[in-house]
Parts: C-alpha cells; structure tokens; sequence
C-alpha cells in the first residue's frame, strides 16, 4: 500500500506530500487529503532534508554511556595515540554496547549514513571491527555503515599491521586507511604504496588521515593525488582533515584544487577550533567535495561532541563566519549531498526513485535549521519511522 509523508518542504520549498513505496519514493505531489490510513507522517509544513551523513566517525572508541572521564592525554598526537590505548584497556563496557548507544543518539539526530574508522593493527588484529560489524548488522535494517580499517599507531612501525589490514578488508572493512605517512610513519612513498595496493588489489577505497601542516602537507597530498591517478581510483579516495590546505597561499591552493576535483578525491573536515581548516567556499567553488565527519565523540581525544551532524554544519558555518542564507545552507550541503557523493552512496535524496529517508524540522528554512538545531526532529528511514522529537524509536 502507498502511504504518504504530508505537506513537508523539501530543502525548505513548496509543500508537497511524498509517496512511499516499497521504501522509495515514489511521486511528490501537491497536499491534498489523504486517507488516514495511509499516512506515514504528518508534515505540518516542517521542512525535509535528505539524511545527514557522519562521513568521518571512530565509533569503535567512543566512551558514550561511561561515567566522566576527565581529559588526561597530552598535546602531541603520540601522547594522545598511548593515552587513548590506556584507557581503553580500562574500560569493561563492550565496544557493541558503547557504540550502539551513540548510534541510536545520531540516529535520532538525523544521520543515517556513516563512515567508521576502527583501529586495526597487529596487537588489537581485527576485534574491533569484529565488534563494529556486530554492530552494523544489528542496526543493518535502519542504517547503511562503510568501514575504514585504520593504522592508528602507523602502518610501517609495526610490520605485521599490513597484515592486520589486509585482513580487515577480507573480513569487509570497505576502505583502507591511512594516517599521516610522513609524520607518523616517515617514509610517504612507502606509506602510500602499502596503502594504494591494498585497496588496487582488494578493490576497495581510500580514507587517510592527514594532520601534518604547511608544505610537509601539501607535498602529501599532491603524492596522494598521484596515487590516486595511478592505480585509477577516481572517486574513491578521501582525506581527513587536511588542514594543511587552510595554511596554502591562493595559487598553491588552486593548482591543488584543480587537480583533487579531476581525480575527484573528498575533503574530509571536522570544522575544528583549534587550527587552519581547508577553506569551504573556496574549494566548493573549485569543484572539490569537501563533507563532514565528527572525528571522536565523547572519548579519549575529547570530551566534546554530540552525533549531531546539523551542528557540524553550524561549526563550519561559524568557523568561517557565514551570516548569509546560502551560505550557511552550503554548509549543510557538506553534512548532507557532500557526504553522501564522498561515500558513492545510490538512492539517496529527495526525488522520485531515491530511498524514502529524511529528517523533518520545525524551522522555515535550511539557514535557520543549521542556526537553531532543534531538538524536535522526526527521523525516517526508507519508509519507516525511526525517530519523532529528537528521541530514537525502540529497535
């Protein structure tokens, strides 16, 4: 039976009522009376956006649901790498029951597209992606979750990591993972090479990890672009943070423009505070997909962070001081359509055809959801309700 969404505004427009079929959607058509029976969610005029998407999360570490814990690590990113690894061990809450409660958090926010990062190497081997899988297929029937298998410690310290990694992707991590080849690793080339035939050989994509700034990172990223061409994995590689190319002067930043919209590779940003950030507008209008990710919520980098992707959007949007409607609605464009062509996700959007899946705001229109966030949100997940005020339906 065709059931409807009623007089909602996609991305704040006209009001429409939305058919569902099968989990898709099937015709927008103007509000008219519909039989009560056949009404999957009244609209009353809120807007619909399409699914946020969480583009760069570590799940697998997050502290959500434990007592406080006070922020113990150190400033360097080796300091943080051993605090993270001590405190972890300290934990008794399984992996499943931390991330399964963040999940239900971002699930009621709105996110129902993620990509998860989740540590492998050769002393943890592939228990926590073990876990995460448990995971996702759990919440399989409401969610769609990629996976990065990620050296967290480096990829070439410890020799039997490669092997770790390469099991992770014969166990289904959909990506391979770097992180930092010069800083971490200090051997680029080697880095890259291990990292682009791992995902050549096993058909899978790119997702590194890259904190170091100035030139050290903009000659990284020139060499992963290289890569990227060369084994022909258009489309299918990203890099995380990248703040490097907040630091690059407007020539250097165009040339490298340029050529990460050719080979199609995605910015990864979590619009952070504390440094140069690559630079939104810029690269957006240079054809580069820049999306949104969290990073770590709640654990031991950071206390901070919450799951919402609407807030990403607004941190984007204040780091670079944007006041104008269109532009703090491109903002939401990287938690929403960015993230989703980042991941090559099918099916998604507002139109006929796509899954029938949306968040549905009390606000008058994007620039105001991204600025007010309201808690009061409802969630559907291809066709089915998932979330109504701002709280996760029981699963």
């Amino acid at each position: 039976m065709t059931r409807w969404i009623t007089q909602v505004r996609p991305w704040g427009g006209a009001a429409v009522d939305i058919a569902v079929d099968n989990g898709r959607i099937a015709e927008l058509s103007p509000p008219a009376p519909r039989a009560p029976e056949s009404v999957l969610l009244e609209g009353n005029g809120q807007i619909m956006l399409p699914p946020l998407v969480e583009a760069h999360a570590h799940f697998d570490k997050t502290l959500w649901g434990e007592d406080w814990h006070s922020h113990a690590a150190g400033d360097s990113l080796s300091q943080r790498i051993a605090n993270e690894r001590s405190l972890l061990r300290s934990i008794e809450t399984p992996i499943e029951e931390r991330a399964s409660g963040l999940i239900r958090e971002c699930i009621a926010r709105g996110s129902l597209h993620f990509r998860c990062h989740v540590d492998v190497d050769a002393q943890l081997g592939s228990r926590h992606l073990e876990a995460m899988l448990r995971v996702r297929e759990h919440f399989g029937d409401l969610i769609d979750m990629e996976f990065v298998a990620f050296p967290q410690t480096g990829l070439l310290r410890d020799p039997g990591t490669v092997d770790a990694l390469e099991q992770a992707l014969l166990l289904g991590a959909e990506n391979v993972g770097g992180l930092d080849p010069c800083g971490i690793d200090n051997d680029p080339i080697a880095h890259l090479t291990r990292v682009f035939e791992l995902a050549s050989t096993h058909q899978r994509g790119v997702d590194i990890h890259l904190h170091d700034e100035g030139e050290l990172g903009l000659w990284q990223i020139e060499r992963i672009i290289d890569f990227t061409e060369r084994q022909q994995l258009q489309g299918r590689v990203a890099i995380s943070h990248a703040f490097c190319l907040g630091q690059a002067r407007p020539a250097r930043l165009n040339v490298l423009a340029e050529r990460l919209a050719a080979q199609r590779i995605s910015i990864v940003s979590t619009a952070p505070a504390d440094i140069e950030v690559p630079p939104y507008l810029e690269l957006d209008a240079r054809g580069v997909n820049l999306c949104l990710g969290s990073d770590g919520i709640r654990d031991a980098w950071s206390p901070m962070g919450n799951g919402d992707m609407l807030e990403r959007a607004m941190l984007l949007a204040f780091r670079f001081n944007l006041r104008r409607d269109e532009e703090i609605a491109a903002c939401l464009r990287a938690a929403t359509v960015n993230g989703a062509r980042a991941l090559g996700l099918a099916h998604y959007g507002l139109e006929p055809g796509c899954h029938a899946s949306g968040v549905l705001l009390p606000v008058r229109n994007v620039a105001e959801a991204v600025v007010s966030r309201p808690h009061r949100r409802s969630v559907i997940s291809k066709g089915r309700l998932v979330a109504r005020d701002g709280h996760f339906l029981a699963h």
